[in-house]
């Protein structure tokens, strides 16, 4: 054998790999935000979302717990989404990787704002000194301090979309509408967050606008999931000479 050899996985391996990862993504997504968040949190009523944390704690350490796994999964994503695109344009692929890299730091650190309530409604002797009033109102502050350090991590997710958009209508090895639609959820983010630093109230109506952009990475997560990719045209991308083109498992 040469010991110089070396095996290449399959673009289809590394395509289903990264639905599944990314499906992982958005149904953590939905749990922590729909099923957890929008359940417990009242807005404008703190008394009211202590008492919902406090009687749910469990659904809402998963909350959290679910978050933290999937950003951690979106380290691996975004490694596979570097080998499937680097042959498209490296310096872009790289862009893409950095601008999922921090978002998805800055979201996982914006994650301890939405654990802190658990701390200020806990039983800890330290928290005597405070009232029931002055702890509720630091939970809820809390909260709306994480809405927007996660509304700073879609500022780069924005950014994230509208690059592999590109990479996806450029790569042929992908539907060119997803591309497209990748890159109008990118636009959605960035109107979105920059309308929560500027406009609060015009973000309010905006939301159901970024709700439905969603069906962006839904698709491309499936397409992923149960096309893959086309290998033939991946491997017409991706071929140089002296490289030995991945076989289709």
């Amino acid at each position: 054998m040469n010991p110089n050899h070396t095996v290449e996985t399959s673009p289809q391996i590394y395509a289903r790999t990264a639905g599944l990862l990314y499906l992982i993504v958005i149904l953590g997504g939905i749990f922590a935000e729909i099923i957890v968040r929008d359940r417990l949190v009242v807005h404008g009523d703190a008394a009211a979302t202590a008492h919902n944390i406090k009687a749910h704690e469990l659904l809402y350490r998963a909350g959290f717990a679910v978050e933290i796994f999937y950003c951690a999964c979106n380290v691996p994503l975004i490694l596979i989404f570097y080998k499937l695109f680097k042959p498209v344009n490296r310096n872009l692929t790289l862009l893409v990787v950095l601008f999922s890299v921090v978002g998805t730091a800055i979201e996982s650190v914006s994650l301890l704002a939405h654990f802190a309530p658990l701390v200020f409604l806990g039983n800890g002797h330290q928290l005597s000194a405070f009232t029931p009033e002055q702890l509720q109102a630091w939970s809820y502050l809390s909260l709306q301090f994480f809405e927007y350090g996660f509304c700073t991590a879609l500022v780069f997710f924005g950014f994230y979309c509208l690059a592999m958009g590109y990479l996806i209508f450029r790569s042929t090895f992908l539907p060119r509408i997803i591309g497209v639609l990748l890159v109008i959820q990118g636009l959605c983010y960035l109107v979105n967050s920059f309308a929560n630093f500027l406009a609060p109230e015009f973000a309010k109506h905006f939301f159901p606008f970024l709700a439905a952009s969603g069906i962006a990475e839904v698709s491309f997560c499936l397409w992923l999931l149960v096309m893959g990719v086309n290998v033939k045209k991946w491997n017409e991308v991706s071929i140089r000479p002296g490289r030995r083109a991945p076989t289709e498992t």
